[in-house]
């Protein structure tokens, strides 16, 4: 059972839309509202313009593992059952410059160690799940073929 993970704190404003979607079952990614460049991670001004207009929207889930690391001991406390694990750096289809940090798993509720890391491929094809812990939805990610 997962317990004594590190939560991300639900009431960012900047960060507010992405977790809503994520509980819904949706990947959002934070645009400028004003010259529409999209950026992760969010942040309130755009860091080509600097308006503060913001727009999200919604991108397919599918991407590539464009890095990964497997974690080693000594861990934190509550991921230290799960090692060996991965973590891994998805860069998304429909922009490759926008990335995200997640783990790849066989299905949305597998354990964080439910993939022989070693097996893992830069560039393999994998598509977004959603994954409950306590009150936050976290994206993780699974092989696409």
């Amino acid at each position: 059972m997962e317990t004594g993970f590190l939560l991300p704190v639900l009431d960012d404003p900047d960060t507010i839309p992405f977790w809503e979607g994520a509980a819904r079952g949706e990947l959002l990614v934070q645009h400028c509202g004003s010259c529409g460049v999209a950026r992760i991670p969010p942040r309130p001004m755009c860091p080509h313009c600097r308006s503060t207009q913001v727009a999200w929207e919604p991108v397919s889930g599918r991407g590539t593992v464009w890095s990964y690391v497997i974690p080693h001991p000594p861990l934190l406390p509550a991921y230290s059952e799960f090692a060996p694990y991965n973590v891994i750096v998805v860069a998304l289809e429909e922009n490759p410059g926008l990335r995200l940090v997640g783990n790849l798993v066989e299905s949305a509720d597998a354990d964080l160690n439910s993939i022989d890391p070693h097996s893992i491929v830069i560039g393999e094809p994998v598509r977004v799940v959603f994954h409950q812990i306590d009150d936050v939805t976290f994206p993780r990610w699974v092989r696409a073929g």
